[in-house]
């Protein structure tokens, strides 16, 4: 003989889907939980893989902060992402690691600018970044790159913190493309091979020089490893960031770089 439910067992199945259905609602907004999460999007008709960290108690209805992190050589977006992730979820901030086309460096088309901003405005339309509070962090290669995507890009990030970067004197007149002296933040270990501080402090002095009111930090007796320190930098860096937005609406500059 077929089962048929009874009308007691009926009520208590429609008492019970409601209780099932509230004890599955996520405790966040966002299905996060300190996981980070691999992704990719499609970027002038190439696939680009991402690590993304969301923290999950962000609001549909609090705009939030958005780093952009750019690794180092020979890395990937997770070796960032996982450092920054404690602050992203203490601070309330969303951060987002892209992998550069060749993990042994950046380089211009391919990896910027044109891809980091497809990727953050796909970052945009899924969660609620506030437009004007989008920035940059780099370490080592992943650092010079970022300070370049400034000054492309100065009217669409916020600010910029970088470890261990600077811009090589070949390429000074490379500042005044940036059509806003964003702000920029330095900082090296005063024990960096890589970025020694003769090499450091002139890209100082000259973003200065040109106008911008860029920032160096000397870390005392710190070499080019960023990791071992990555949670001092990363505070550091965003107190930095923080302080600054943009006064309207972000602008994205378009460029040729084929000619």
């Amino acid at each position: 003989m077929p089962y048929h439910w009874g009308s007691d067992v009926m009520k208590q199945r429609v008492l019970f889907l409601p209780l099932l259905m509230l004890v599955m609602l996520p405790v966040g907004i966002y299905p996060s939980s300190d996981k980070v999460v691999k992704d990719s999007i499609v970027s002038q008709t190439r696939k680009r893989t991402y690590y993304l960290f969301v923290p999950d108690n962000l609001k549909p209805s609090v705009e939030v902060p958005l780093i952009v992190l750019l690794h180092g050589s020979g890395r990937n977006g997770l070796s960032l992402v996982e450092k920054w992730k404690d602050i992203a979820k203490q601070e309330g901030l969303i951060v987002v690691g892209p992998d550069s086309i060749d993990s042994s460096k950046w380089g211009s088309p391919e990896d910027g600018p044109d891809f980091l901003h497809d990727l953050a405005e796909a970052i945009k339309s899924k969660y609620p970044v506030n437009p004007r509070r989008v920035y940059l962090f780099g370490h080592s290669g992943g650092a010079v790159f970022a300070l370049y995507m400034s000054l492309y890009e100065s009217q669409y990030f916020a600010a910029t913190a970088v470890h261990a970067g600077a811009i090589h004197p070949e390429n000074y007149s490379v500042i005044d493309i940036a059509k806003r002296k964003i702000p920029i933040f330095i900082f090296v270990g005063t024990k960096d091979q890589f970025f020694p501080l003769n090499v450091v402090r002139p890209t100082r002095d000259e973003l200065n020089k040109r106008g911008f009111s860029a920032e160096l930090t000397e870390i005392s007796n710190h070499d080019h490893w960023y990791y071992d320190l990555a949670p001092k930098i990363n505070s550091s860096a965003w107190e930095s960031l923080k302080k600054h937005d943009l006064a309207g609406d972000p602008h994205y500059e378009q460029y040729d770089f084929k000619k």
